[in-house]
C-alpha cells in the first residue's frame, strides 16, 4: 500500500479556472488527463516526485456522472465550492481488499488526449462519500503508464486531515500513520466536517500550502 494521489474537485467556475489557480500557486503546469467515460468526469494531472500526483477533477454533463459513485462524489464537492475531494491509496492485491470490504471493485479507464487508454480497478468511493476522511483504493493495470511519470521538482510533504486515525486504520486494514510515514500528517480531530483539509508541497520557490 502507498499513497497514490490526491483528488481536487473543480469549483463552480470550472475545471480550467481551478487548474490555472493551482498551477499559479505551485509554479507548475497541469496536463490534460482526458475523460473517464465510466464515471462521467474529466481530469487534469500534475505529476509529483515519489510516484505520486494531483488530479483536478470535474463532472461532465453526462448520465454517467449521476450514476457512478465517483461522478456523484465529484459533483457533490463541486456544489460545495470545490476543493480537496480525497486521497487515494494504491494496492497490489485488489481481491484481498474486495474481501475486506465485502464488495467488488469496479473497472476504470481514462482516454488521454494522446490516444493512450489507462485502465485500473477501484473500490471504496462509497466509503469516501459516507465519510470523507476515508481514502479509496486503486490498482493500476500498467504502472509504466502511471500518471506520476515525469514528476520532478515538486514533492508532497504534508497532509492535514480532519478525522480519526483509528477510524482510518480500521478502514484501510493497515496503520494509517505507517502508510503515511514519509509525510507530516496532522489529524485535526473528529469535530466538524471530516476530510482532507490541506496539503503542503515543496516547490522550487518554497513551501506551498493548498
Amino acid at each position: 500500500m502507498r499513497l497514490d494521489h490526491l483528488s481536487y474537485a473543480a469549483g463552480p467556475d470550472g475545471c480550467l479556472a481551478t487548474v490555472e489557480r493551482l498551477s499559479a500557486l505551485l509554479g507548475a503546469e497541469f496536463v490534460d488527463g482526458g475523460v473517464h467515460p465510466r464515471f462521467g468526469t474529466i481530469n487534469y494531472i500534475l505529476p509529483l516526485e515519489n510516484d505520486r500526483y494531483i488530479e483536478v477533477v470535474d463532472v461532465l454533463d453526462h448520465p454517467a456522472s449521476d450514476k457512478a459513485p465517483f461522478g456523484q462524489a465529484v459533483r457533490a464537492r463541486k456544489e460545495l465550492g470545490g476543493g480537496w475531494l480525497g486521497w487515494v491509496v494504491a494496492i497490489r492485491d485488489m481481491v484481498r481488499m474486495e474481501r475486506r470490504l465485502g464488495r467488488e471493485s469496479v473497472p476504470g479507464n481514462r482516454h488521454r488526449p494522446d490516444g493512450v487508454n489507462l485502465t485500473w480497478r477501484q473500490i471504496g468511493v462509497k466509503g469516501l462519500i459516507a465519510d470523507p476522511q476515508l481514502p479509496f483504493f486503486i490498482h493500476w493495470d500498467d504502472l509504466t503508464q502511471h500518471p506520476s511519470v515525469g514528476g520532478k521538482d515538486l514533492r508532497l510533504t504534508a497532509l492535514e486531515i480532519a478525522g480519526d486515525p483509528v477510524r482510518v486504520t480500521d478502514w484501510i486494514g493497515h496503520p494509517a500513520d505507517h502508510l503515511l510515514d514519509d509525510l507530516d500528517v496532522q489529524w485535526a480531530g473528529p469535530n466538524g466536517q471530516p476530510g482532507l483539509i490541506a496539503a503542503r508541497f515543496e516547490t522550487p520557490t518554497g513551501v506551498v500550502r493548498i
